[in-house]
Protein backbone atom coordinates (compact mmCIF):
# COMPACT_ATOMS: atom_id res chain seq x y z
CA UNK A 1 0.00 0.00 0.00
CA UNK A 2 1.34 3.34 -0.97
CA UNK A 3 1.34 6.05 1.35
CA UNK A 4 -1.02 8.19 -0.37
CA UNK A 5 -3.46 4.99 -0.32
CA UNK A 6 -2.74 4.50 3.61
CA UNK A 7 -3.75 8.14 4.19
CA UNK A 8 -6.65 8.21 2.33
CA UNK A 9 -7.91 4.42 3.90
CA UNK A 10 -7.27 6.30 7.39
CA UNK A 11 -9.10 9.10 6.43
CA UNK A 12 -11.99 6.94 5.00
CA UNK A 13 -12.06 4.71 8.60
CA UNK A 14 -12.08 8.34 10.08
CA UNK A 15 -15.16 9.33 8.22
CA UNK A 16 -16.73 5.95 8.96
CA UNK A 17 -16.59 5.78 12.49
CA UNK A 18 -18.49 9.43 12.63
CA UNK A 19 -20.69 8.70 10.40
CA UNK A 20 -21.41 5.47 12.65
CA UNK A 21 -21.68 7.52 15.66
CA UNK A 22 -24.30 9.67 13.68
CA UNK A 23 -26.17 6.23 13.20
CA UNK A 24 -25.93 4.75 16.58
CA UNK A 25 -27.11 8.33 17.98
CA UNK A 26 -30.62 7.81 16.98
CA UNK A 27 -32.96 5.41 18.99
CA UNK A 28 -33.88 2.23 17.29
CA UNK A 29 -36.73 4.06 15.74
CA UNK A 30 -35.11 6.09 13.80
CA UNK A 31 -36.27 9.11 15.69
CA UNK A 32 -34.29 12.17 15.46
CA UNK A 33 -32.40 12.86 18.67
CA UNK A 34 -32.08 15.66 20.40
CA UNK A 35 -30.44 18.19 18.23
CA UNK A 36 -30.49 16.31 14.94
CA UNK A 37 -32.56 17.11 11.86
CA UNK A 38 -33.20 14.12 10.15
CA UNK A 39 -32.68 10.97 11.96
CA UNK A 40 -32.11 7.68 10.46
CA UNK A 41 -34.95 6.04 8.23
CA UNK A 42 -35.03 2.20 8.63
CA UNK A 43 -35.79 0.38 5.52
CA UNK A 44 -37.31 -2.77 6.01
CA UNK A 45 -36.93 -5.84 4.04
CA UNK A 46 -36.70 -9.50 3.51
CA UNK A 47 -33.66 -10.42 1.67
CA UNK A 48 -29.99 -8.83 2.59
CA UNK A 49 -27.33 -7.78 0.10
CA UNK A 50 -25.23 -10.80 -1.57
CA UNK A 51 -21.23 -8.23 -1.64
CA UNK A 52 -20.08 -4.93 -2.22
CA UNK A 53 -19.20 -4.26 -5.78
CA UNK A 54 -21.56 -2.28 -7.79
CA UNK A 55 -20.33 -4.21 -11.00
CA UNK A 56 -21.04 -7.45 -10.41
CA UNK A 57 -24.11 -7.15 -8.28
CA UNK A 58 -27.47 -8.81 -9.35
CA UNK A 59 -29.45 -9.35 -5.98
CA UNK A 60 -31.99 -6.05 -5.89
CA UNK A 61 -30.93 -5.55 -2.16
CA UNK A 62 -27.37 -5.47 -3.32
CA UNK A 63 -28.09 -2.47 -6.32
CA UNK A 64 -31.11 -0.81 -4.70
CA UNK A 65 -28.29 -0.18 -1.33
CA UNK A 66 -25.11 0.32 -3.41
CA UNK A 67 -26.90 2.61 -5.64
CA UNK A 68 -27.15 5.15 -2.58
CA UNK A 69 -23.52 4.87 -2.10
CA UNK A 70 -22.07 5.38 -5.60
CA UNK A 71 -23.14 8.02 -8.47
CA UNK A 72 -23.39 7.14 -12.54
CA UNK A 73 -22.88 9.72 -15.43
CA UNK A 74 -26.65 9.73 -15.89
CA UNK A 75 -29.55 8.99 -14.21
CA UNK A 76 -33.37 7.77 -14.87
CA UNK A 77 -35.28 10.13 -13.31
CA UNK A 78 -39.49 9.21 -11.87
CA UNK A 79 -40.46 9.08 -15.74
CA UNK A 80 -37.59 6.68 -16.55
CA UNK A 81 -36.05 9.46 -18.22
CA UNK A 82 -31.97 9.81 -18.83
CA UNK A 83 -31.12 13.19 -16.96
CA UNK A 84 -27.43 14.19 -16.58
CA UNK A 85 -26.26 12.51 -13.53
CA UNK A 86 -22.03 13.12 -12.76
CA UNK A 87 -21.73 14.10 -16.35
CA UNK A 88 -24.22 17.23 -17.00
CA UNK A 89 -23.90 17.11 -20.43
CA UNK A 90 -23.18 14.91 -23.42
CA UNK A 91 -22.90 14.99 -27.14
CA UNK A 92 -22.92 11.98 -30.14
CA UNK A 93 -20.80 13.06 -32.80
CA UNK A 94 -22.92 13.35 -36.13
CA UNK A 95 -21.31 10.01 -37.49
CA UNK A 96 -21.81 8.19 -34.30
CA UNK A 97 -18.00 8.01 -33.76
CA UNK A 98 -17.95 9.53 -30.13
CA UNK A 99 -19.83 9.89 -27.55
CA UNK A 100 -18.32 12.84 -25.60
CA UNK A 101 -19.04 13.85 -21.52
CA UNK A 102 -18.71 17.24 -19.91
CA UNK A 103 -18.67 16.06 -16.29
CA UNK A 104 -20.08 18.05 -13.45
CA UNK A 105 -17.40 20.07 -11.21
CA UNK A 106 -16.52 19.62 -7.47
CA UNK A 107 -17.66 16.66 -6.72
CA UNK A 108 -15.43 14.65 -4.44
CA UNK A 109 -15.26 10.97 -3.10
CA UNK A 110 -16.68 9.97 0.22
CA UNK A 111 -12.73 9.84 0.98
CA UNK A 112 -12.65 13.63 0.11
CA UNK A 113 -10.56 12.42 -3.44
CA UNK A 114 -11.85 14.65 -6.44
CA UNK A 115 -14.03 13.02 -8.94
CA UNK A 116 -12.28 13.37 -12.63
CA UNK A 117 -12.13 11.88 -15.96
CA UNK A 118 -9.68 9.47 -14.82
CA UNK A 119 -12.11 7.88 -13.07
CA UNK A 120 -14.72 7.16 -15.43
CA UNK A 121 -12.08 5.74 -17.98
CA UNK A 122 -10.40 3.38 -14.94
CA UNK A 123 -13.86 2.28 -14.65
CA UNK A 124 -15.03 1.50 -18.23
CA UNK A 125 -11.28 -0.17 -18.49
CA UNK A 126 -13.10 -2.13 -15.13
CA UNK A 127 -15.99 -3.07 -16.81
CA UNK A 128 -14.65 -4.22 -19.91
CA UNK A 129 -12.22 -6.74 -18.52
CA UNK A 130 -13.16 -10.41 -18.59
CA UNK A 131 -11.57 -10.68 -15.01
CA UNK A 132 -13.96 -8.07 -13.46
CA UNK A 133 -17.21 -10.66 -14.91
CA UNK A 134 -18.91 -7.29 -14.48
CA UNK A 135 -22.80 -7.97 -15.45
CA UNK A 136 -22.61 -5.24 -18.04
CA UNK A 137 -19.68 -5.86 -19.89
CA UNK A 138 -21.64 -6.59 -23.26
CA UNK A 139 -22.70 -3.48 -23.26
CA UNK A 140 -20.28 -1.22 -23.76
CA UNK A 141 -18.85 -3.72 -26.67
CA UNK A 142 -19.03 -0.67 -28.59
CA UNK A 143 -16.85 1.57 -27.08
CA UNK A 144 -13.05 0.56 -27.80
CA UNK A 145 -11.57 3.10 -26.56
CA UNK A 146 -11.77 5.96 -23.68
CA UNK A 147 -9.66 9.79 -24.36
CA UNK A 148 -9.44 11.95 -21.58
CA UNK A 149 -8.58 15.07 -22.51
CA UNK A 150 -9.08 17.11 -19.81
CA UNK A 151 -10.38 16.17 -16.20
CA UNK A 152 -13.23 17.32 -16.78
CA UNK A 153 -14.11 15.81 -20.39
CA UNK A 154 -14.36 12.29 -21.19
CA UNK A 155 -14.29 10.96 -24.71
CA UNK A 156 -16.06 7.53 -25.50
CA UNK A 157 -14.36 6.15 -29.02
CA UNK A 158 -17.07 4.11 -30.55
CA UNK A 159 -16.43 0.95 -32.85
CA UNK A 160 -20.33 0.76 -33.40
CA UNK A 161 -23.37 2.24 -33.33
CA UNK A 162 -23.46 2.34 -29.32
CA UNK A 163 -27.14 3.14 -29.09
CA UNK A 164 -27.92 1.49 -25.73
CA UNK A 165 -24.41 2.82 -24.28
CA UNK A 166 -26.11 6.07 -22.89
CA UNK A 167 -28.79 3.89 -21.47
CA UNK A 168 -26.26 1.47 -19.71
CA UNK A 169 -24.85 3.94 -18.11
CA UNK A 170 -27.65 4.94 -15.88
CA UNK A 171 -27.52 1.64 -14.20
CA UNK A 172 -26.21 1.19 -11.00
CA UNK A 173 -24.03 -1.44 -12.74
CA UNK A 174 -21.78 1.23 -14.43
CA UNK A 175 -21.25 3.09 -11.60
CA UNK A 176 -18.20 5.35 -11.64
CA UNK A 177 -15.36 4.50 -8.88
CA UNK A 178 -12.25 6.07 -8.25
CA UNK A 179 -9.34 4.98 -10.25
CA UNK A 180 -7.45 4.84 -7.07
CA UNK A 181 -9.66 2.26 -5.28
CA UNK A 182 -9.43 0.19 -9.02
CA UNK A 183 -5.39 0.43 -8.69
CA UNK A 184 -5.13 -0.78 -4.98
CA UNK A 185 -7.57 -3.12 -5.29
CA UNK A 186 -10.00 -1.95 -2.42
CA UNK A 187 -12.60 -0.76 -5.06
CA UNK A 188 -14.83 -4.61 -4.35
CA UNK A 189 -14.42 -4.38 -0.56
CA UNK A 190 -14.62 -0.59 0.60
CA UNK A 191 -17.40 1.35 -0.96
CA UNK A 192 -16.14 4.52 -1.42
CA UNK A 193 -18.90 6.75 -3.93
CA UNK A 194 -19.98 10.22 -4.72
CA UNK A 195 -23.73 9.14 -3.90
CA UNK A 196 -25.84 10.80 -1.57
CA UNK A 197 -24.93 8.45 1.42
CA UNK A 198 -21.86 7.34 2.66
CA UNK A 199 -20.58 3.78 3.51
CA UNK A 200 -20.72 2.79 7.17
CA UNK A 201 -21.16 -0.91 8.02
CA UNK A 202 -22.64 -4.20 6.62
CA UNK A 203 -23.67 -6.74 9.72
CA UNK A 204 -24.05 -9.75 7.28
CA UNK A 205 -27.65 -11.26 7.37
CA UNK A 206 -29.30 -8.16 9.76
CA UNK A 207 -28.52 -4.74 8.36
CA UNK A 208 -26.69 -2.39 6.08
CA UNK A 209 -25.96 1.44 7.06
CA UNK A 210 -25.38 4.31 5.40
CA UNK A 211 -24.65 7.93 6.67
CA UNK A 212 -25.65 11.36 5.33
CA UNK A 213 -23.18 12.83 2.68
CA UNK A 214 -23.00 16.55 3.44
CA UNK A 215 -20.87 17.31 0.43
CA UNK A 216 -22.81 15.43 -2.18
CA UNK A 217 -23.21 17.57 -4.88
CA UNK A 218 -26.84 17.19 -5.95
CA UNK A 219 -27.28 18.90 -2.20
CA UNK A 220 -27.02 17.11 1.12
CA UNK A 221 -29.80 14.48 2.18
CA UNK A 222 -32.32 15.82 4.61
CA UNK A 223 -31.64 12.43 6.56
CA UNK A 224 -28.77 11.65 8.53
CA UNK A 225 -28.74 7.83 7.80
CA UNK A 226 -30.39 5.47 6.30
CA UNK A 227 -30.28 1.66 7.61
CA UNK A 228 -31.44 -1.26 5.88
CA UNK A 229 -32.78 -3.93 8.41
CA UNK A 230 -33.01 -7.97 7.10
CA UNK A 231 -36.66 -9.24 8.95
CA UNK A 232 -37.51 -12.80 7.78
CA UNK A 233 -40.91 -12.59 6.03
CA UNK A 234 -42.95 -9.76 4.86
CA UNK A 235 -45.84 -9.87 7.35
CA UNK A 236 -43.30 -8.62 9.73
CA UNK A 237 -41.75 -5.90 7.61
CA UNK A 238 -45.72 -5.10 7.90
CA UNK A 239 -45.83 -5.12 11.90
CA UNK A 240 -42.50 -3.08 11.98
CA UNK A 241 -43.71 -0.71 9.61
CA UNK A 242 -47.06 -0.14 12.06
CA UNK A 243 -45.08 -0.20 15.39
CA UNK A 244 -42.49 2.17 13.83
CA UNK A 245 -39.81 0.22 14.15
CA UNK A 246 -39.13 1.05 10.70
CA UNK A 247 -40.60 3.63 8.19
CA UNK A 248 -40.45 2.58 4.99
CA UNK A 249 -41.16 -1.59 3.99
CA UNK A 250 -39.85 -3.44 0.44
CA UNK A 251 -42.98 -5.33 -0.19
CA UNK A 252 -43.45 -8.26 -2.65
CA UNK A 253 -46.33 -10.15 -1.61
CA UNK A 254 -49.86 -8.82 -2.91
CA UNK A 255 -51.52 -10.47 0.36
CA UNK A 256 -49.48 -9.04 2.60
CA UNK A 257 -49.70 -5.59 0.94
CA UNK A 258 -53.55 -6.29 0.97
CA UNK A 259 -53.21 -5.94 4.25
CA UNK A 260 -51.80 -2.73 4.90
CA UNK A 261 -53.75 -0.16 6.48
CA UNK A 262 -54.37 3.64 7.79
CA UNK A 263 -51.75 5.56 8.81
CA UNK A 264 -49.65 3.76 6.46
CA UNK A 265 -49.85 4.33 2.46
CA UNK A 266 -48.89 2.15 -0.33
CA UNK A 267 -46.88 3.26 -3.16
CA UNK A 268 -47.48 1.01 -5.99
CA UNK A 269 -45.91 1.57 -9.45
CA UNK A 270 -46.08 -1.18 -12.18
CA UNK A 271 -42.35 -3.17 -12.43
CA UNK A 272 -39.70 -2.56 -14.94
CA UNK A 273 -38.88 -6.66 -13.24
CA UNK A 274 -40.39 -9.32 -14.77
CA UNK A 275 -41.43 -12.98 -13.28
CA UNK A 276 -39.62 -16.14 -15.64
CA UNK A 277 -39.23 -19.68 -15.66
CA UNK A 278 -35.25 -19.51 -17.06
CA UNK A 279 -34.32 -22.95 -18.76
CA UNK A 280 -30.98 -23.52 -19.02
CA UNK A 281 -30.64 -24.33 -22.82
CA UNK A 282 -26.77 -25.72 -22.16
CA UNK A 283 -28.47 -28.70 -19.90
CA UNK A 284 -30.17 -31.87 -21.29
CA UNK A 285 -33.17 -32.12 -22.94
CA UNK A 286 -33.35 -28.54 -22.48
CA UNK A 287 -30.72 -28.15 -25.53
CA UNK A 288 -33.76 -29.15 -28.08
CA UNK A 289 -36.00 -26.72 -28.94
CA UNK A 290 -39.16 -28.70 -29.15
CA UNK A 291 -38.60 -29.37 -25.55
CA UNK A 292 -38.22 -25.54 -24.30
CA UNK A 293 -41.91 -24.92 -26.53
CA UNK A 294 -43.68 -27.97 -24.96
CA UNK A 295 -42.89 -26.07 -21.43
CA UNK A 296 -43.95 -22.58 -23.04
CA UNK A 297 -47.04 -24.25 -24.29
CA UNK A 298 -48.03 -26.07 -20.78
CA UNK A 299 -48.08 -22.86 -18.71
CA UNK A 300 -50.86 -21.39 -17.71
CA UNK A 301 -49.49 -17.61 -17.35
CA UNK A 302 -52.89 -16.34 -16.03
CA UNK A 303 -52.95 -19.17 -13.57
CA UNK A 304 -49.62 -18.03 -12.23
CA UNK A 305 -50.49 -14.54 -12.24
CA UNK A 306 -54.00 -15.52 -9.76
CA UNK A 307 -52.66 -18.58 -7.88
CA UNK A 308 -49.11 -16.77 -6.95
CA UNK A 309 -49.44 -13.01 -7.40
CA UNK A 310 -53.35 -13.30 -6.53
CA UNK A 311 -54.33 -11.20 -9.86
CA UNK A 312 -51.22 -8.53 -9.22
CA UNK A 313 -49.56 -9.00 -12.42
CA UNK A 314 -49.29 -8.48 -16.29
CA UNK A 315 -49.04 -10.69 -19.16
CA UNK A 316 -46.59 -8.32 -21.06
CA UNK A 317 -44.04 -10.98 -22.81
CA UNK A 318 -39.90 -10.54 -22.65
CA UNK A 319 -40.29 -6.57 -22.90
CA UNK A 320 -41.46 -3.97 -19.84
CA UNK A 321 -39.77 -1.02 -21.27
CA UNK A 322 -42.64 1.61 -21.80
CA UNK A 323 -41.47 2.91 -24.66
CA UNK A 324 -41.14 -0.51 -26.52
CA UNK A 325 -44.53 -1.93 -24.82
CA UNK A 326 -46.04 -4.85 -27.15
CA UNK A 327 -49.81 -4.75 -27.65
CA UNK A 328 -49.94 -8.57 -28.65
CA UNK A 329 -47.80 -10.17 -25.82
CA UNK A 330 -48.27 -13.95 -27.22
CA UNK A 331 -46.65 -12.57 -30.70
CA UNK A 332 -44.09 -15.62 -31.34
CA UNK A 333 -45.17 -18.19 -28.77
CA UNK A 334 -45.50 -21.35 -29.78
CA UNK A 335 -48.25 -21.71 -28.23
CA UNK A 336 -50.60 -18.21 -27.51
CA UNK A 337 -52.61 -20.24 -24.83
CA UNK A 338 -51.70 -23.38 -22.86
CA UNK A 339 -52.00 -26.21 -24.91
CA UNK A 340 -51.12 -29.44 -23.22
CA UNK A 341 -51.72 -31.15 -26.08
CA UNK A 342 -49.78 -29.01 -28.01
CA UNK A 343 -46.95 -29.99 -25.22
CA UNK A 344 -47.42 -33.29 -25.28
CA UNK A 345 -46.85 -33.98 -29.43
CA UNK A 346 -43.60 -31.65 -29.04
CA UNK A 347 -42.13 -33.23 -26.31
CA UNK A 348 -43.31 -36.58 -28.29
CA UNK A 349 -41.27 -35.36 -31.43
CA UNK A 350 -38.28 -34.20 -29.37
CA UNK A 351 -37.94 -37.80 -28.04
CA UNK A 352 -38.91 -37.19 -24.73
CA UNK A 353 -42.53 -38.63 -24.31
CA UNK A 354 -41.65 -40.56 -21.21
CA UNK A 355 -40.99 -36.68 -19.85
CA UNK A 356 -37.92 -35.72 -17.54
CA UNK A 357 -36.58 -34.17 -14.26
CA UNK A 358 -35.33 -31.03 -14.09
CA UNK A 359 -33.97 -29.34 -11.40
CA UNK A 360 -35.16 -25.99 -10.37
CA UNK A 361 -33.50 -23.24 -7.96
CA UNK A 362 -36.13 -21.14 -6.05
CA UNK A 363 -34.96 -17.83 -4.13
CA UNK A 364 -36.40 -17.59 -0.11
CA UNK A 365 -36.19 -14.22 1.21
CA UNK A 366 -35.63 -12.04 -2.35
CA UNK A 367 -38.97 -11.95 -3.41
CA UNK A 368 -42.79 -12.93 -1.30
CA UNK A 369 -44.29 -14.93 -4.34
CA UNK A 370 -41.42 -16.95 -5.40
CA UNK A 371 -42.46 -20.37 -3.63
CA UNK A 372 -45.90 -20.20 -4.87
CA UNK A 373 -44.40 -19.84 -8.38
CA UNK A 374 -42.63 -22.35 -7.98
CA UNK A 375 -45.32 -24.85 -6.91
CA UNK A 376 -47.81 -24.15 -9.48
CA UNK A 377 -45.47 -24.33 -12.62
CA UNK A 378 -44.66 -27.34 -10.56
CA UNK A 379 -48.16 -28.47 -10.93
CA UNK A 380 -49.01 -27.72 -14.67
CA UNK A 381 -45.62 -28.95 -16.11
CA UNK A 382 -46.35 -32.42 -13.82
CA UNK A 383 -49.04 -32.38 -16.40
CA UNK A 384 -47.04 -33.39 -20.06
CA UNK A 385 -44.29 -35.43 -17.51
CA UNK A 386 -41.76 -32.59 -16.42
CA UNK A 387 -41.05 -33.07 -12.91
CA UNK A 388 -39.68 -29.63 -11.47
CA UNK A 389 -37.23 -30.91 -8.37
CA UNK A 390 -37.75 -27.69 -6.70
CA UNK A 391 -34.46 -26.04 -4.72
CA UNK A 392 -35.00 -23.63 -1.83
CA UNK A 393 -32.32 -21.29 -1.58
CA UNK A 394 -31.39 -18.45 0.37
CA UNK A 395 -30.34 -15.29 -1.85
CA UNK A 396 -26.52 -15.31 -1.34
CA UNK A 397 -26.47 -18.86 -2.09
CA UNK A 398 -28.84 -18.60 -5.07
CA UNK A 399 -27.79 -15.96 -6.80
CA UNK A 400 -24.01 -18.02 -6.36
CA UNK A 401 -25.82 -21.10 -8.31
CA UNK A 402 -27.44 -18.72 -11.11
CA UNK A 403 -24.26 -16.92 -11.58
CA UNK A 404 -22.60 -20.48 -12.10
CA UNK A 405 -25.88 -21.24 -14.02
CA UNK A 406 -25.48 -24.63 -12.04
CA UNK A 407 -29.50 -25.29 -12.65
CA UNK A 408 -31.84 -26.85 -14.87
CA UNK A 409 -34.68 -24.36 -14.53
CA UNK A 410 -34.50 -21.48 -11.95
CA UNK A 411 -37.72 -19.38 -11.00
CA UNK A 412 -36.80 -15.71 -11.20
CA UNK A 413 -37.81 -12.25 -10.82
CA UNK A 414 -35.44 -10.39 -12.78
CA UNK A 415 -34.81 -6.28 -13.13
CA UNK A 416 -36.15 -4.80 -16.25
CA UNK A 417 -34.15 -2.15 -18.16
CA UNK A 418 -35.37 1.44 -20.18
CA UNK A 419 -33.70 0.12 -22.98
CA UNK A 420 -34.28 -3.94 -24.77
CA UNK A 421 -30.31 -3.54 -25.43
CA UNK A 422 -29.22 -3.38 -22.33
CA UNK A 423 -31.86 -5.38 -20.33
CA UNK A 424 -31.23 -8.50 -22.57
CA UNK A 425 -27.87 -8.20 -24.37
CA UNK A 426 -26.11 -9.09 -22.17
CA UNK A 427 -28.06 -12.37 -22.04
CA UNK A 428 -28.93 -13.10 -25.33
CA UNK A 429 -26.01 -12.32 -26.77
CA UNK A 430 -23.06 -14.41 -28.37
CA UNK A 431 -20.30 -13.76 -25.56
CA UNK A 432 -22.93 -11.66 -23.43
CA UNK A 433 -21.71 -11.24 -20.02
CA UNK A 434 -24.33 -13.06 -18.86
CA UNK A 435 -25.16 -15.40 -21.81
CA UNK A 436 -24.10 -18.74 -19.85
CA UNK A 437 -26.53 -18.07 -17.63
CA UNK A 438 -29.39 -17.69 -20.27
CA UNK A 439 -28.08 -21.06 -21.93
CA UNK A 440 -28.98 -20.04 -24.91
CA UNK A 441 -28.05 -17.75 -28.45
CA UNK A 442 -28.53 -17.49 -31.91
CA UNK A 443 -27.19 -15.80 -35.09
CA UNK A 444 -31.00 -14.67 -35.39
CA UNK A 445 -30.95 -13.11 -31.64
CA UNK A 446 -27.51 -11.38 -32.36
CA UNK A 447 -28.91 -10.08 -35.77
CA UNK A 448 -31.93 -8.31 -34.38
CA UNK A 449 -30.21 -6.75 -31.19
CA UNK A 450 -27.01 -5.83 -33.81
CA UNK A 451 -30.03 -3.77 -35.34
CA UNK A 452 -31.78 -2.21 -33.00
CA UNK A 453 -28.32 -0.81 -31.50
CA UNK A 454 -28.00 0.35 -34.80
CA UNK A 455 -30.69 2.36 -35.12
CA UNK A 456 -30.81 5.48 -32.85
CA UNK A 457 -34.78 6.68 -33.75
CA UNK A 458 -36.91 4.97 -30.60
CA UNK A 459 -39.87 4.88 -33.45
CA UNK A 460 -37.76 3.00 -35.56
CA UNK A 461 -36.26 0.78 -33.28
CA UNK A 462 -40.20 -0.04 -31.95
CA UNK A 463 -40.33 -3.00 -34.59
CA UNK A 464 -37.44 -4.30 -34.37
CA UNK A 465 -38.00 -4.74 -30.77
CA UNK A 466 -41.33 -6.44 -31.46
CA UNK A 467 -39.49 -8.65 -33.59
CA UNK A 468 -37.09 -9.15 -31.60
CA UNK A 469 -39.43 -10.73 -28.84
CA UNK A 470 -41.11 -12.68 -31.30
CA UNK A 471 -37.87 -14.52 -31.68
CA UNK A 472 -37.40 -15.10 -28.34
CA UNK A 473 -40.70 -16.41 -27.09
CA UNK A 474 -40.38 -18.88 -30.38
CA UNK A 475 -36.80 -20.05 -28.73
CA UNK A 476 -38.40 -20.18 -25.69
CA UNK A 477 -35.30 -20.03 -23.82
CA UNK A 478 -37.29 -19.00 -20.74
CA UNK A 479 -40.59 -18.50 -20.12
CA UNK A 480 -41.78 -15.25 -19.27
CA UNK A 481 -44.28 -15.40 -16.58
CA UNK A 482 -45.74 -11.77 -15.97
CA UNK A 483 -44.90 -8.14 -14.73
CA UNK A 484 -46.17 -7.42 -10.94
CA UNK A 485 -45.72 -4.16 -9.36
CA UNK A 486 -43.24 -2.63 -6.71
CA UNK A 487 -44.63 -2.10 -3.46
CA UNK A 488 -43.45 0.54 -1.15
CA UNK A 489 -45.22 0.83 2.15
CA UNK A 490 -43.99 3.92 3.89
CA UNK A 491 -45.30 5.57 7.89
CA UNK A 492 -47.12 8.93 8.02
CA UNK A 493 -43.51 10.56 9.32
CA UNK A 494 -41.84 9.94 5.66
CA UNK A 495 -42.38 13.18 3.27
CA UNK A 496 -40.30 13.19 -0.05
CA UNK A 497 -40.34 9.75 -1.30
CA UNK A 498 -41.18 8.73 -4.78
CA UNK A 499 -40.94 5.36 -5.94
CA UNK A 500 -39.63 4.49 -9.04
CA UNK A 501 -41.10 1.40 -11.63
CA UNK A 502 -37.18 -0.15 -11.75
CA UNK A 503 -37.62 -0.43 -8.11
CA UNK A 504 -34.69 2.23 -7.42
CA UNK A 505 -34.73 3.73 -3.88
CA UNK A 506 -32.82 6.83 -5.34
CA UNK A 507 -35.58 9.42 -3.88
CA UNK A 508 -34.03 8.53 -0.17
CA UNK A 509 -31.84 11.49 -1.66
CA UNK A 510 -34.71 13.98 -0.88
CA UNK A 511 -36.61 12.38 1.67
CA UNK A 512 -37.36 13.28 4.82
CA UNK A 513 -39.15 12.01 8.35
CA UNK A 514 -41.34 13.99 10.45
CA UNK A 515 -41.04 13.90 14.18
CA UNK A 516 -43.87 11.90 16.24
Amino acid sequence: MTARQAARTAAFLAAATLALSACSSDDSNGTPAEGQVGGTLIVARTGDITGLDPHTATAFQTIHALELVHGTLVRLDQDLKIVPGLAESWEFAPDNSTLTFKLRGGVTYHDGDPFTSADVAATLERIKDEATAAVGASNFADVSSVDTPDDATVVLNLSGPGGPVLAALADTNSSILSDEDIAGGTAATTPNGTGPFKWVAWNEGRSVQLARNPDFWGGAPKLDAVEFRVIPDEASVLNALRANEAQLGVLTDPTVVSQVGDPLEVLRAPALAYHALMLNGARGPLADEKVRQAISCAVDRQAVIDTAAFGEGQDVGPITSPAYAIADPSAGRPCPQRDVDRARTLLADAGQGDGFTLNTIVMTGGYATAAAEAQTLQAQLAEIGVELELETLETGTYVERWLAADFDAAVALNSGRVDPHTMYGRYFTTGGALNTVAGYASPTLDDILARGAAETDPTARQPIYQEFAAALETASPWVWLFRGYEYRVITPRVSGYTAMPNGSLQYLAVTSLTQQ
